[in-house]
């Protein structure tokens, strides 16, 4: 197989990882470039210098400046908009502002992501409600998909649906467009949950007319960890509770979610220079050479474990997606154990850091790709992968 051309020589340069390691999980924690790293040093620095001033003077402006840069990019209206820690934490926080009675539903779909799953969990489990789930297959038409949810939506007694706009589990671009429109249709407020859109998808947050939105900006948009907008139609604004209670309770969304006392600021201060730095290497050709690659990856391991024909790769669904998923024999990691077994012993045989989970009774290996990746590493993979299966 021919593996794509790179499109942006020398970015690997950009980034401290480890050369000995091919590290195929851009998806999980993302990984901060080198100007990114020092522009956050720089406010770090500024903040040891005189923590006064730099907690006391002008901080919110700053903040609000940060936000305002990134929501225009997110075509979100900023003043809607709010950082949050991460995208799990805007959940909660949608969560903890919607009062749920007993016997109210909550609706999820079978490709979420494991800790939004627990978050549900525990409100039900406090509120009464119910936990539903929308169930749809790996390979699933966008038909099949919208159908799917529809299907699981009560009106009158569903209060929220929660559907990903990239599933994480499945890698999957799930048409949240159309499932957006559908809900509401039927009186369903909706949380997109795009912990993977900002970078990947060129996002246009309210054109989407979602009730709630989140996604993270320290996965595909090079921001330091931890760095998330949450955007929240006009509606909901005055009924969103801050995760805690502190000095700008009084000012209402979204001062009230991102003024909360001595935490650290840096990563939402420094996110624009992540934006900068993905837009100085060139957002098409970012996009194009991780999409390319990925599925590069997806076809020279699936090669490797027999899954030779179109058919047996699933498709993420969409043009663009940076993740592919793979399944794996079966046994291999049909239990989230055997999964974590499995992802070690490639890390420590393959040098090979790649996410490996059970999924609906499969095992699924979810491939990323990202400027500082190239063939030969997805080569190795494949190359050690039967070995380490036992084939």
């Amino acid at each position: 197989m021919t593996p794509p051309p790179d499109p942006i020589p020398g970015a690997r340069l950009l980034f401290t990882l480890d050369p000995a390691v091919a590290y195929l999980n851009h998806g999980g924690f993302g990984a901060v470039p080198l100007p990114v790293q020092r522009a956050q040093q720089r406010l770090r620095d500024e903040m040891e210098s005189n923590p006064h001033a730099f907690f006391a003077t002008d901080l919110n402006k700053r903040i609000e400046h940060a936000r305002r840069h990134l929501a225009a990019f997110l075509k979100a209206d900023p003043d809607g908009s709010a950082f949050v820690l991460n995208a799990t934490a805007g959940v909660n926080i949608v969560l903890n502002s919607i009062p749920f009675e007993r016997g109210a539903e909550i609706v999820t779909t079978s490709h979420g992501y494991g800790a939004v799953d627990y978050t549900v969990d525990e409100t039900c489990a406090r509120t009464g409600a119910v936990h539903s789930v929308a169930d749809f297959g790996l390979t699933a038409t966008d038909e099949q998909i919208v159908a799917a949810i529809t299907g699981a939506l009560t009106p009158g007694r569903t209060r929220l649906l929660i559907v990903d706009q990239v599933t994480s589990p499945t890698a999957r671009l799930l048409p949240v467009d159309r499932v957006v429109k559908a809900a509401h249709n039927l009186g369903v407020p909706v949380l997109v949950d795009g912990a993977h859109a900002p970078g990947t998808l060129d996002v246009d947050v309210s054109g989407l007319g979602a009730d709630f939105w989140v996604g993270n900006l320290h996965k595909w948009l090079f921001a330091p960890r931890p760095a998330a907008i949450l955007s929240v139609a006009r509606p909901w604004r005055s009924k969103i509770r801050p995760p805690m209670v502190s000095w700008a309770v009084g000012d209402g969304f979204p001062a009230a979610l991102e003024m909360l006392g001595t935490i650290d600021y840096t990563p939402w201060l420094a996110a624009p220079t992540g934006l900068f730095t993905m837009r100085t290497l060139g957002i098409a050709a970012v996009r194009a050479h991780n999409a390319a690659l990925a599925a590069y990856g997806q076809r020279v391991v699936g090669a490797a474990l027999g899954l030779m024909s179109t058919s047996d790769l699933p498709h993420p669904g969409g043009v663009g997606a940076s993740m592919r998923v793979l399944p794996l024999p079966p046994g291999a990691a049909d239990t989230q154990e055997s999964a974590t077994e499995l992802r070690r012993r490639i890390a420590d045989e393959l040098r090979v850091v790649v996410p490996v989970h059970a999924w609906n009774g499969r095992g699924l290996m979810r491939l990323s790709a990202q400027v500082y990746n190239h063939a030969d590493e997805y080569d190795r993979l494949a190359a050690g992968l039967p070995r380490v299966l036992g084939h």
